[in-house]
């Protein structure tokens, strides 16, 4: 596998990115990516071929990088395929199954259009599931994790991680999701694994847990919006599932203590956590809409995305990222990161200030903007209010602006961030992070929740958003 790294910086005249070269001054050998002339839908589709290279199979094994002997087991979708004995320079390792990032990925395999095989299902879904379900009762049988156990190997097996309360309930979400792909045995197991989730998730979803990105325990604005999404999929599920009496006041409670975040300009990350300076504004808000119970038109959640969006693509701003100045030149633009204080390079463990943006980031805040677009579309209505204003203004929206216009301006809005997305893909294929400074593409390698981000936003672009087996209901928003 070759580094994605580049070694000259990008200018504005520089062309789309191509595969890295060899030698210093060796040529293109690729054709470059056509990403103004690219069909979205048709390059999810790639995408999607792209993200089932890392989930295992009964024909596809691979063998742990640092276990030799150990090989995987069906159904396990590793984070992506890099370790730092195949890729020079990244001291990462990333094969091991997170989770959240398999939940996500097996939403999007759900949505692929994949064949089912004689006697019904889709037999990665088949092996998604059974392999959950085994890393389920390995934590369960563990004396040192909870159910929220975050990481395992390639066998299933425990690997000493963090707890993150978001991964039981996003995970239940998929199954809820993938459940008529799946054959009448493994239901049977899919409704077992979400019912021990939900037992576990009643007792703790008051309590502290691990933020999304790994590095702080406290009240984690993405885990409890996940967390409201599963309980309220749950309270109307139509798989035959239960429905304990305290669903319904955990979906209260939850949307009364998500209204808590706002502190006057934005949504926080963590409360009662003992974060750095500069954790805010955190893309993880602008994610919960995608993953979590979070309405696109709540007018506070549309303060945080301007914020979001100025702090990196505004020369003014001391978050600012270069390669946004370059890429607006090009009529792209903007990428987004994490948060501002970021110090996780990618590449190797040290700190660098700043951080750098990455695909999924910039892919989630698109698919918040089409769906946006869609309930503008759907209501005929811009939720424009004090909160809402500055979002709108960087859109060049206004309180004479219609919903039409607004729609339009979200969704080509969007169509230019997964464009830029594929301007600086290494031929295509994706990787964690991209420079803030040159754009080129940089950490591991094919990161697996990179692609599903991008099919995702592309759904939601079409109309398509997340479909779990449950009977229809008005939609809700946190209380005021």
């Amino acid at each position: 596998m070759s580094v994605a790294l580049k070694s000259q910086p990008m200018t504005v005249a520089d062309p789309p990115h191509t595969g890295p070269a060899i030698g210093t001054s060796a040529p293109a050998v690729a054709p470059a990516p056509g990403f103004a002339q690219t069909d979205l839908v048709a390059l999810s589709r790639y995408f999607s071929l792209l993200m089932m290279r890392n989930i295992t199979s009964d024909g596809y094994v691979i063998e742990d990088p640092v276990s030799p002997g150990v090989f995987s087991l069906p159904g396990c979708i590793i984070a992506a395929p890099s370790y730092p004995a195949n890729t020079p320079g990244v001291d990462q390792d990333y094969v091991f199954n997170w989770v959240r990032d398999g939940a996500i990925t097996a939403i999007e395999i759900a949505f692929a259009g994949l064949p089912s095989v004689p006697g019904g299902g889709v037999p990665s879904l088949i092996d998604y599931v059974n392999f959950a379900a085994l890393c389920q009762t390995n934590a369960k049988n563990s004396a040192a994790v909870t159910l929220g156990h975050a990481c395992f190997t390639i066998t299933g097996e425990v690997r000493p991680w963090s707890e993150q309360n978001d991964g039981p309930a996003i995970q239940s979400i998929a199954i809820l999701t993938v459940f008529d792909h799946l054959d009448a045995a493994t239901q049977t197991i899919a409704k077992q694994l979400v019912e021990t989730n939900l037992s576990y998730l009643l007792e703790v979803y008051q309590n502290k847990t691990t933020n999304l990105w790994e590095e702080y325990e406290g009240y984690s604005f993405f885990a409890r919006a996940v967390q409201l999404h599963f309980f309220r999929e749950i309270s109307r599920n139509a798989i035959g599932i239960a429905v304990p009496a305290g669903v319904a006041d955990a979906i209260s409670w939850l949307e009364s203590q998500l209204v808590t975040h706002w502190n006057g300009q934005l949504y926080v990350s963590i409360l009662d956590g003992a974060v750095q300076a500069g954790y805010d504004a955190n893309i993880d808000i602008v994610s919960s809409v995608c993953y979590g119970g979070i309405e696109p038109t709540d007018t506070k959640l549309l303060a945080t995305a301007a914020i979001l969006r100025h702090q990196w693509a505004d020369p003014s701003s001391p978050s600012y990222y270069p390669v946004n100045g370059a890429d607006a030149a090009k009529g792209l633009g903007p990428l987004f990161a994490r948060y501002p204080s970021d110090h996780y390079d990618g590449d190797v463990a040290a700190p660098v200030v700043g951080g750098h943006p990455w695909a999924l980031c910039t892919a989630n805040f698109a698919e918040f903007q089409y769906r946006l677009a869609n309930a503008i579309e759907a209501s005929g209505a811009i939720p424009l209010d004090q909160f809402s204003e500055p979002f709108f203004a960087g859109l060049g929206l206004g309180a004479s602006s219609s919903a039409a216009e607004a729609s339009a301006a979200l969704r080509a809005s969007s169509d230019i961030m997964l464009r830029t997305i594929v301007y600086h893909s290494d031929d295509y294929e994706l990787s964690e992070q991209f420079d803030g400074t040159t754009g080129y593409e940089k950490s591991v390698r094919n990161l697996t929740w990179s692609y599903a981000s991008f099919l995702s936003a592309v759904r939601a672009r079409s109309g398509g958003a997340p479909a779990a087996k449950s009977k229809p209901r008005n939609s809700r928003t946190p209380k005021p």
